[in-house]
């Protein structure tokens, strides 16, 4: 018995012991908490930080002086390996959809999360919405055992009235409109002293139409028979791992922070830490993950030929007057076409020419910082037209050459959808650099 006793006794004794050490024992010991590793997100590449010279590497043809070099650093962040697909922003169209089909037209309790305890239609305040019953009982799919048909339901989803074609049910996409808010933190960093300002003062919200912009294809070009890419390009499967165009910048901005609160609820359903947010990349983020690690390259595969030795064409863009199709595509190609540059990313130059979140100015280099440098302008609607352009960089299946350099630096108005540009995303590398073994 004594033996006994001698135990418990050395046990509580050691557990106290143990409690005393995890509160520091007074010490500064930090807060706890849980482990972080690195994970390479889903789809994405990483792009170890380092110095480059920005700019102008061949001689400028245009002679618009915009391209000025200048040596400047970037942080290591995660890259898309490709542009985003249609298949890929098709998922953000469905989930809208989805949503709007549920919050307005269903009505119907099942679709939603219940707290522990409380029974269908007795829950009170926010509601959200049970994706993973979605997944299992699609809102658009045929009638089961037991659910019910949402067919009557959903009515008022579909165009109605003169605006129906041959009696056909096709969903009417003005409806399909995305409600979000961001902190703008720039804007907080630029009057942190202005004691007027409150917190919503710095909260960007925005209601953006998603469906793309089909109609580019016949607006973009005079007298061109696009009426098949019209009609197929986004719907058909045959394209679904096509880059996705028609988008405007506010679309595209739009798809980061829905892809943000997608990841983050997966996040929080598996009790993981968070990535920083998906975004656009900025002007320097594009150039010096186009260049793949090369010093004064012309291109993303090196340079300066477009061209290999065995005189194939490097990427999708207009090799020549009227030819659009020596390089193996008319329009776009699958965006996994090509070789991947030395960080394995594919297009950065050709197929689509691709959104930025930097705001363009012909002087930006002059004035942007060498450490991660941008320049970045929150347009208001009421804003000169010449604020909302933002850098497109890459060049595109209609473009001559000389756009695909990796310096070469054009723009497009941030509401405006084109055949010709997409986008792709990045997030933030946090912690040490992968390559750092010291």
């Amino acid at each position: 018995m004594k033996q006994i006793y001698s135990l418990v006794f050395i046990l509580v004794t050691l557990a106290a012991l143990s409690s005393c050490r995890s509160g520091g024992g007074g010490e500064l010991t930090g807060v706890p908490q849980r482990n972080f590793r690195a994970e390479v997100p889903y789809g994405m590449v990483y792009i170890p930080g380092g110095t480059f010279l920005m700019g102008q590497t061949d001689q400028d043809i245009t002679y618009s002086q915009i391209s000025q070099t200048k040596q400047v650093t970037v942080p290591p962040f995660f890259m898309d390996q490709t542009e985003i697909s249609n298949s890929q922003y098709k998922q953000f169209v469905f989930w809208v959809r989805d949503s709007i089909a549920i919050t307005n037209y269903l009505n119907d309790d099942k679709y939603y999360l219940h707290p522990k305890g409380a029974t269908a239609g007795k829950s009170s305040g926010k509601k959200y919405i049970n994706w993973e019953y979605v997944k299992r009982y699609p809102v658009w799919s045929p009638a089961r055992k037991g659910q019910g048909n949402n067919g009557a339901k959903l009515d008022g989803m579909y165009y109605q009235g003169d605006d129906r074609v041959f009696d056909r049910n096709e969903i009417d996409v003005r409806l399909l409109k995305y409600n979000y808010s961001m902190l703008v933190l720039r804007n907080a960093a630029n009057y942190k002293n202005d004691k007027s300002k409150r917190r919503s003062d710095f909260i960007l919200r925005d209601t953006v139409q998603v469906y793309p912009d089909t109609l580019v294809w016949l607006s973009d070009f005079s007298y061109a028979a696009n009426e098949p890419m019209v009609q197929g390009y986004f719907s058909h499967p045959a394209y679904r791992n096509y880059p996705v165009v028609g988008v405007t910048w506010r679309q595209a901005r739009a798809f980061t922070v829905w892809r943000t609160r997608y990841n983050d609820s997966y996040k929080d359903s598996h009790h993981l830490p968070h990535r920083l947010p998906y975004e656009l990349p900025s002007e320097a983020q594009f150039e010096y993950a186009a260049r793949g690690g090369r010093i004064g390259t012309d291109y993303p595969w090196g340079g300066p030929y477009i061209k290999n030795a065995k005189g194939c064409l490097l990427a999708n863009f207009k090799p020549g007057r009227g030819n659009y199709s020596d390089d193996g595509g008319a329009y776009t190609v699958n965006v996994r076409s090509y070789f991947p540059n030395d960080y394995g990313l594919y297009n950065m130059a050709g197929n689509v020419a691709e959104w930025t979140s930097s705001t363009f100015n012909p002087s930006a280099s002059t004035f942007v910082s060498d450490m991660a440098p941008t320049y970045e302008y929150e347009a208001k609607a009421s804003d000169p037209e010449e604020l909302k352009r933002k850098v497109v960089k890459g060049g595109s299946w209609k473009d001559v050459g000389y756009f695909l350099q990796n310096s070469s630096r054009s723009y497009e108005y941030q509401d405006t959808a084109k055949s010709y540009i997409g986008f792709r995303c990045v997030t933030s590398f946090m912690g040490r650099d992968i390559r750092d073994k010291h």
